[in-house]
């Protein structure tokens, strides 16, 4: 077992459902998606603490498998403790390559609330 594969937690994609509300607006729902197993780090580097000290949100690194690609603002939860993460950054931008030994995809993501 790699230490890659023993620091992955189980996660779940939330799914935006929007749907008309009868009286011409609409309602958003998240709904609980596919499982998958991420691996999420806080970002502690000095200028994310100097960035969270001036406001902005937490930001992590999330690494998954190469066969889950996520994408620009899509949500997951990490199920140890709910925590809610929305991606800020692509899939398609950090993957090691085809004939690499290790498989790995890697995204930035904030902490964000589901509204």
């Amino acid at each position: 077992m790699s230490l890659l594969s023993e620091n992955m937690v189980n996660c779940t994609i939330l799914d935006k459902v929007t749907t008309a509300d009868g009286y011409g607006g609409y309602t958003t729902e998240w709904k609980d998606g596919a499982p998958i197993q991420a691996a999420i780090v806080h970002n502690s580097d000095n200028e994310n603490k100097i960035a969270e000290a001036n406001g902005t949100k937490a930001i992590y690194t999330i690494t998954t498998r190469k066969n889950i690609n996520l994408q620009y603002h899509d949500v997951l939860r990490r199920e140890t403790d709910g925590k809610i993460f929305r991606i800020t950054s692509d899939g398609d931008d950090n993957a090691t390559p085809k004939g690499a030994a290790l498989n790995m995809r890697q995204v930035t993501a904030e902490e964000w609330e589901v509204v």
